[in-house]
């Protein structure tokens, strides 16, 4: 399907020296970021406390916010999650209070900023079996209850992190695999070099801005790798077809016409997604705002590295005709395989 059909090629290749430099110099920059201020890593990563809260009204968070920062326990997240009246408190680790002290002192306050106090409840379950849970009652009535406290360690983050790192290694490595068996070599490099690129970029983001990276920006980074090297595979299918069907064409002019007849394609597909992770970004809340941002950069970047890195990548490395249209075998007179052979004139 396509909305419009550009009769004339655009030359893109023009101008792939101007473009790769503005990458490389986006792309050192985003480095100088990551290693000067680093990336904002979660609790998922760094370790620390979560409590979760129930409130009988919806919850007012920035109330709920100023409530825990005044204890002054470091750089807190409050978010909604599920329904407006479950509210999740991430706290980062503090050595000198136990997990269980630590969600105590933030319930207690908690329920201090709706007028009740602390007690100890016991409770039977559905099998007999006696519990004590802390209930927050006022007038007769719980204005909040405390539903759930979890604790991450520091080296369960550690491990997190290492696993994170070896799962984007093994996409980048297959990604190379599979370019390398569908195409040739030389696709595969660029390829890897624009998805590199389009990585770097994003947290590159993160780092100069210090948006907290979390799992879920992880999960957006893999998959704006899948995402740009689909991108890429569709470009470098079309240049294999050019490169089949306009013998006389030179290598820049069969990119620029590959680029060209697929960028219907590239706005109807990019597009449709780009709504939909908008969507995400303007109503999905605190929870999905970093993993929408993630993927919107993702998906501008991919669209730029697919046309003016990888393509243009491939042009710098000297893929040609030969590389991917395989030469009619030459047969030698005699040939029992030869149609014509015997024939009299």
């Amino acid at each position: 399907m396509e909305f419009f059909r550009i009769r004339r090629d655009i030359p893109f290749m023009r101008h792939a020296l101007v473009f790769n430099i503005i990458s490389a110099l986006t792309f050192f920059a985003a480095v100088f970021f990551l290693v000067t201020r680093g990336l904002h890593l979660s609790i998922e990563f760094t370790g620390g406390t979560v409590v979760e809260v129930e409130y009988a009204q919806p919850a007012d968070l920035e109330r709920t916010r100023a409530v825990v920062e005044a204890m002054k326990l470091g750089e807190v997240q409050v978010q909604n999650f599920g329904t407006s009246r479950d509210v999740m408190i991430r706290l980062p680790v503090d050595r000198k209070l136990k997990q269980s002290e630590l969600s105590g002192r933030v319930f207690a306050e908690l329920c201090k900023a709706e007028s009740g106090v602390v007690e100890q409840r016991q409770e039977t379950t559905p099998k007999g079996e006696q519990l004590s849970r802390s209930a927050c009652v006022a007038k007769g009535v719980e204005p909040l209850k405390l539903s759930r406290t979890e604790f991450v360690g520091p080296s369960v983050g550690d491990e997190l992190a290492q696993d994170g790192a070896k799962a984007m290694i093994v996409v980048v490595l297959g990604i190379m695999a599979y370019l390398a068996l569908r195409f040739e070599w030389k696709f595969s490099v660029a390829a890897i070099i624009a998805n590199l690129h389009d990585i770097v970029i994003i947290l590159g983001f993160f780092a100069f801005f210090q948006w907290e990276f979390s799992l879920s920006v992880l999960a957006a980074v893999l998959a704006v790798l899948g995402y740009s090297v689909n991108e890429s595979v569709v470009i470098f299918d079309r240049i294999r077809e050019a490169f089949r069907k306009y013998r006389k064409l030179d290598t820049a002019e069969v990119i620029d016409h590959a680029i060209t007849s697929t960028m219907s394609r590239t706005i109807i597909t990019h597009g449709s997604t780009q709504m939909m992770v908008l969507s995400m970004l303007l109503f999905g809340g605190p929870t999905l705002k970093f993993f929408a941002v993630a993927l919107t950069i993702g998906i501008c970047f991919g669209i730029y590295s697919s046309v003016f890195v990888a393509a243009a990548i491939a042009m710098w490395l000297g893929v040609k005709r030969e590389d991917l249209v395989k030469a009619a075998p030459v047969r030698e007179a005699g040939d029992p395989d030869d149609p014509n052979s015997g024939a009299v004139v």
